[in-house]
């Protein structure tokens, strides 16, 4: 353990980190909730006042939401591709990608080549024996949806990698990116017009099938979003006295250090997961939902300071494990969760990193339920360095480092290779400037 320095007033204490595990979470825990509630007390507040600076602030976006809802309103921004490759996105519209975190980008492809995609990726597995070879699934987490296989782990396919490396996934990256404030204080925190190509898995879930679904978690770290200095400057103003100023479109500080190591981690910085969908999807047919509440990762924050948490407890936060979020500690937050509409093959789906989510269980789903993961993460000191390990990774066929080392396509003759980059790829894997 060190001591780290922190910005703000001066004469705020400082907070210890770990920049891994520390070896006794629980009393780690109980270090940490300590420092943050005299710091926030040195400021001259309560914790109880800060949450509720913040709990106002997030119970008014959850009104709308549930009020939305009650009209039969669409809470989703659908935003058409044409108008953001012709740069007319409606200011309306921009504001209200800015308001929910979430985005559903009609038309992102081409219907029919995202079909295509799709018969491509299930000739690539089919013609390379992946079912056959299949071992189960590689992590707990994905395992627990219930349908065998639903997430492929297949990194270098033809298809995925021709979407990543696309002009038309660049330029929506690049908008998406632009809705973050990614200078401040003299640093250029990351490029939002360059992408890392973040390799990620599909998932291809047929009609019939039945799925119990992911519950409601996020993903952005887990204790290190306490526990290390970048991210306790990343949300220095929910701990310093400034709660008012607290924004979670800003990047800095974000970029400097992965999470923690362990099997839920992303080594990548991502200002957006999203995905492609490679078949059309109803909205009550197992789909991904939000609380599109940007806001609410302030709530997650500084929920577990509160007196009814136990000091050594995190409402359930701990390593190796997804960041919960349920009815027990975060009952406001679960008025707002929200499916996405109905989208068609070629539609993109997008949700702010720090965004709660999940995927609704569904029993004899109508029609296939089909995506390629593709996240937007800008090129940044984090995504650089996860980069050579992409590289690797693409020149040997290997699973990427962030998922389970199960090597499926490494002798796959078809598989995408370094020779296929054009020069958005890359640039992308930094093999350009």
């Amino acid at each position: 353990m060190t001591i780290a320095p922190t910005s703000g007033t001066p004469t705020l204490p400082a907070l210890p980190h770990w920049e891994t595990p520390p070896a006794d979470l629980r009393a780690a825990t109980r270090e940490i909730k300590a420092a943050l509630r005299a710091r926030i007390a040195a400021s001259g507040r309560t914790v109880e006042e800060v949450f509720a600076v913040v709990e106002a602030r997030v119970a008014a976006r959850v009104a709308e939401i549930v009020a939305e809802k009650a009209r039969g309103e669409t809470v989703w921004p659908v935003i058409e591709y044409a108008d953001i490759e012709a740069g007319t996105v409606p200011a309306e519209e921009l504001a209200r990608l800015q308001r929910r975190g979430c985005l559903v980008v009609r038309g992102h492809f081409p219907h029919e080549q995202a079909v295509r995609w799709d018969r491509e990726v299930v000739d690539y597995v089919e013609g390379n024996r992946f079912f056959e070879d299949y071992r189960g699934p590689g992590d707990d987490f994905f395992g627990s949806v219930g349908s065998r296989p639903e997430i492929y782990p297949v990194y270098w396919s033809p298809p995925q990698m021709q979407a990543r490396q696309s002009d038309r996934m660049a330029r929506v990256q690049a908008f998406l990116n632009s809705r973050w404030r990614h200078e401040s204080d003299g640093v250029r925190w990351f490029d939002p017009d360059r992408d890392s190509l973040y390799p990620d898995r599909i998932r291809r879930r047929p009609p019939g099938a039945d799925s119990g679904g992911l519950g409601t978690h996020l993903d952005p770290g887990t204790l290190d979003l306490w526990m290390t200095e970048a991210y306790q400057q990343a949300f220095r103003h929910l701990f310093d006295g400034t709660v008012e100023q607290y924004d979670p479109w800003d990047a800095a500080h974000r970029t400097a250090g992965p999470q923690y190591p362990g099997t839920t981690m992303c080594s990548a910085f991502r200002t957006f997961q999203g995905w492609t969908a490679l078949s059309d999807m109803d909205h009550d047919q197992g789909v991904l939902h939000t609380v599109p509440v940007p806001e609410a990762m302030a709530y997650l924050m500084l929920r577990p300071l509160l007196a009814d948490v136990a000091d050594d407890d995190m409402c359930g936060v701990t390593t190796n494990q997804v960041f919960p979020a349920n009815e027990t500690w975060h009952p406001l937050l679960m008025e707002a969760v929200t499916g996405i509409p109905d989208v068609r093959a070629g539609d993109s789906v997008w949700w702010h990193c720090d965004m709660v989510h999940g995927v609704a269980p569904v029993t004899d789903q109508k029609g296939w339920g089909n995506v390629m993961y593709i996240p937007a993460a800008p090129w940044c000191p984090r995504n650089e360095v996860y980069a050579a390990d992409v590289r690797d990774a693409l020149s040997t066929g290997s699973s990427p480092g962030d998922f389970p080392a199960e090597h499926y396509e490494r002798t796959w003759p078809d598989r995408f290779t370094t020779d296929d980059l054009n020069d958005i790829g890359r640039r992308g894997l930094g093999l350009t400037g």
